[in-house]
């Protein structure tokens, strides 16, 4: 797809290097387009040599082919990274004063902003009048993150990793239609807890039982949630990759401490997502010293079962509101055994919606793409939609969707 990369006068122009290579890498055919600011902090040389394309911030250079028009009405997506104040202000007003203002006002494709600044820039008035104007419009504006910034400061305003941006810019390339949902920050106000990958149970102080989970569904949930406004709580076991900046984040290890964590953090929530996978097991007893091998007799294990956390959200919920969204990974030989198996599922744990994965080797678990059914309680009554197959990304937003519009039981 063609993607026009705007790049603004910031210091955090050098992270949008980084950006370009990973759009290249995915086959996009990328325009850079920065400002003259831009330019003092990564030069022009550069840039053509990262994109293959020739760069320009003026509306003049090859006027003959019309590239303040022709580069907005072409591009399937605008990116800038960073936004800084000043571009944020001009495109709030409406100003064409250089090729990138141009380019933002005859884009018509999705429009993603990437802001960076000092942390009294992202917070004053001016800007969040400026942000809030562009949202109004369908822009999709993605908070900063919070850490270091230029020099010794350190706050809100610093520009989200380029792993971060590319995730919502390959989410709004697959699924535009979500980008008035994320314009307009729908679920502001919303408090989500959820719970990300996979939990331990230690045999001795060395070796654990766990499972294949990556955590990329978590925290594709939580980046989806954050991205469209809500107050985000993760309850994260261990995982394979990093999570998105912006969310309060507490760290668990065991399937009784990841129980533990959730029941405090759906005390308050609106929607509660158990997306960890819990392991079912745990040793009757954990040794305090390593586990020795003695010849090559093996040994023995004595396993209980771990409390059903799905299930204690679910009885603890003390408001009729709130909207318990489980997962089920399960094996079966097709989409009808997979159903059946997840309508038992869905009945047992008592939630409103269930997540239903078929899984297997090299299905689901570390993959960046998932297919999902989605199964949700009305009355006692099961209704399916799916299979959804998609990034997790993606998939992600339709849980939540499906979430908002879930019936409650009872």
């Amino acid at each position: 797809m063609k993607v026009v990369l705007g790049v603004a006068g910031g210091i955090a122009a050098y992270k949008a290097c980084e950006l370009l290579r990973r759009l290249r890498d995915d086959g996009h055919d990328v325009t850079v387009v920065p400002t003259e600011a831009a330019l003092t902090f990564v030069g022009r040389a550069t840039w053509e040599a990262l994109s293959g394309r020739p760069v320009s911030t003026e509306v003049w250079t090859d006027a003959y082919e019309v590239p303040h028009v022709r580069l907005g009405r072409e591009a399937d997506l605008v990116l800038v990274a960073p936004a800084t104040a000043d571009l944020l202000a001009r495109a709030a007003s409406g100003r064409a004063d250089d090729l990138l203002t141009n380019v933002l006002l005859t884009a018509t494709c999705p429009v993603v902003l990437a802001p960076a600044m000092h942390t009294e820039m992202w917070l004053h008035a001016a800007t969040r009048a400026n942000v809030a104007t562009l949202r109004s419009r369908g822009t999709v504006v993605v908070d900063p993150a919070v850490g270091r910034l230029t020099g010794a400061d350190s706050g809100p305003g610093r520009l989200p990793e380029p792993a971060e941006i590319l995730a919502v810019a390959r989410t709004v390339l697959a699924a535009p239609d979500l980008v008035p949902a994320l314009a307009a920050q729908d679920l502001a106000g919303l408090r989500v807890a959820v719970s990300v990958g996979g939990t331990r149970e230690h045999l001795d102080p060395v070796r654990f039982l766990g499972n294949s989970s990556s955590g990329r569904m978590g925290w594709a949930l939580a980046r989806a949630a954050r991205l469209r406004g809500a107050s985000v709580h993760a309850v994260v076991a261990h995982t394979e990759v990093d999570g998105p900046s912006g969310i309060e984040v507490e760290r668990v290890g065991s399937t009784a401490e990841l129980g533990a964590a959730m029941r405090r953090a759906s005390r308050d929530a609106d929607v509660v997502v158990m997306a960890a996978a819990p392991a079912d097991f745990t040793p009757a007893t954990a040794s305090d010293v390593k586990i020795k091998k003695t010849g090559d007799a093996g040994t023995t294990l004595t396993l209980v079962q771990t409390p059903d956390v799905l299930r204690s959200l679910v009885e603890a919920r003390e408001d009729p509101r709130q909207v318990v969204v489980g997962f089920a990974a399960e094996t079966a030989a097709d989409q009808a055994a997979l159903v059946e198996l997840g309508r038992g599922k869905l009945a047992r744990k008592g939630c409103d919606l269930l997540v239903l994965n078929a899984v297997g080797r090299d299905l689901v678990f570390g993959s960046p793409d998932n297919e999902i059914t989605l199964l949700a309680c009305d009355g006692g009554a099961t209704t399916v939609d799916g299979p959804y197959a998609g990034t997790k990304d993606v998939l992600a937003h339709r849980i939540l969707d499906a979430a908002v519009a879930a019936p409650r039981r009872g």
